[in-house]
C-alpha cells in the first residue's frame, strides 16, 4: 500500500506519487517563468539595440558632412579675408583668389569630389556627360568637341555631368537634304 499524506481538503488522501507531480508540474512552471523572464530580457535588449542603432544613423546623417563642412572654413576666411582688403592691388586680389581656390581643391580631394573634365576627342559618355549642343566637326561623331562647364562626382556618383559639346558628322556640301540619292549607304 502507498504512503498517504494528510488529505486533500475534499478528503481524499494524498499519494507520493500525486506529490511527485505536483513536485514536477512547479518545476515545469519555475522553467516555464524562467524562460518567459529571460524571453522578456532578450526583447528588451533587442529593442534597446535596434533603438541605439536608429540613433546612431539619425546622428550619422546630421553630422556626414561635417569633415567637408571643416575643410570648407579656411575657404570661407580666404574669401572674407580676400572681399576685407578692399584698397588692394589687383594681382593681391588674385593671389588672394587663387589661394582660396586651391584650399577649396583640397577640401574637395578630401571629401573624394572629383572633376570630370573630358578631353576634345573623347567619346560622349552619357552616364558622365551632358550633351547641350552636337555641332558639325571633322571629329568622329559622338566624340566631346568642347566642354562648357565641369561636372562632378563623388567617389562613383555623378553629382553634375560635364556640359559637352558632341561632334556630329558633316553633312555633304551642294547636296539636297531631302533627295534619297544622297543618303549615305551603310
Amino acid at each position: 500500500m502507498s504512503e498517504t499524506s494528510p488529505p486533500l481538503p475534499n478528503g481524499e488522501p494524498v499519494s507520493t506519487e500525486d506529490k511527485s507531480l505536483d513536485q514536477l508540474l512547479a518545476e515545469a512552471q519555475a522553467k516555464i517563468e524562467e524562460q518567459r523572464d529571460a524571453w522578456m530580457r532578450a526583447v528588451a535588449e533587442a529593442d534597446n539595440v535596434r533603438k541605439r542603432a536608429q540613433a546612431e544613423v539619425a546622428a550619422a546623417h546630421k553630422y556626414a558632412v561635417e569633415r567637408f563642412a571643416e575643410s570648407l572654413l579656411p575657404v570661407m576666411d580666404s574669401l572674407e579675408a580676400t572681399l576685407g582688403t578692399a584698397e588692394a592691388a589687383p594681382q593681391a586680389l588674385r593671389d588672394g583668389v587663387e589661394l582660396t581656390l586651391r584650399q577649396l581643391k583640397a577640401a574637395f580631394q578630401k571629401a573624394s569630389l572629383v572633376e570630370i573634365v573630358p578631353a576634345p576627342g573623347e567619346r560622349f559618355d552619357p552616364h558622365r556627360h551632358q550633351a547641350m549642343a552636337a555641332v558639325e566637326s571633322e571629329a568622329e561623331p559622338n566624340t566631346v568637341v568642347a566642354v562648357m562647364q565641369k561636372g562632378y562626382r563623388l567617389h562613383e556618383r555623378v553629382l553634375r555631368p560635364a556640359l559637352v559639346t558632341v561632334a556630329k558628322t558633316l553633312e555633304k556640301q551642294n547636296a539636297n537634304p531631302i533627295s534619297d540619292s544622297n543618303l549615305e549607304s551603310n
